[in-house]
């Protein structure tokens, strides 16, 4: 793997590298990948998704909560990737700071998760990530995660 190629994981990959299922998988695809370095998550935002039955029925808004989960879930796959350690070991979010939500994502929307490595010391990853639609930059925040063995 070149950190200089910009390589593509689909959906079966990221389930293979990620615990998450239905329905709490925050990102389809994930493009532009730098190694570790950086990459884009892509989550087509539809209407199904169990959340927006209560948030907000007259007004669907994917909760920022899982916006976070989404850019945590992209910085995730690109390390578990370059290390390939996922039949063996999992990722945890330690930290958000600087989050910051400028405007929803509603149904309809492709969202856009940039990530960008700010730092990595031993097992932990910092991540700054900014999540769009089109050129609107929509939320903001700096995430940081820690790679740890499965349990049994």
């Amino acid at each position: 793997m070149n950190a200089e190629s910009l390589e593509v994981v689909e959906i079966r990959d990221i389930l293979k590298l990620l615990p998450h299922r239905y329905p709490f998988v925050m990102v389809d695809r994930i493009v532009d990948i730098r190694g570790d370095e950086s990459g884009v998550g892509i989550k087509n935002v539809t209407i199904n998704e169990p959340h927006f039955l209560g948030h907000f029925p007259e007004n669907p808004v994917m909760p920022g909560v899982l916006v976070i989960e989404g850019m945590a879930q992209t910085a995730a796959v690109l390390v578990l990737r370059m290390l390939q350690l996922r039949e063996s070991h999992s990722m945890f979010l330690l930290t958000i700071d600087k989050a910051k939500f400028r405007k929803p994502a509603a149904p309809g929307d492709r969202l856009e998760y940039h990530v960008r490595k700010a730092a990595n010391r031993r097992s932990m990853w910092w991540y700054r990530a900014e999540a769009k639609v089109g050129d609107a930059l929509i939320a903001e925040a700096e995430v940081g995660a820690m790679i740890a063995e499965a349990r049994s």
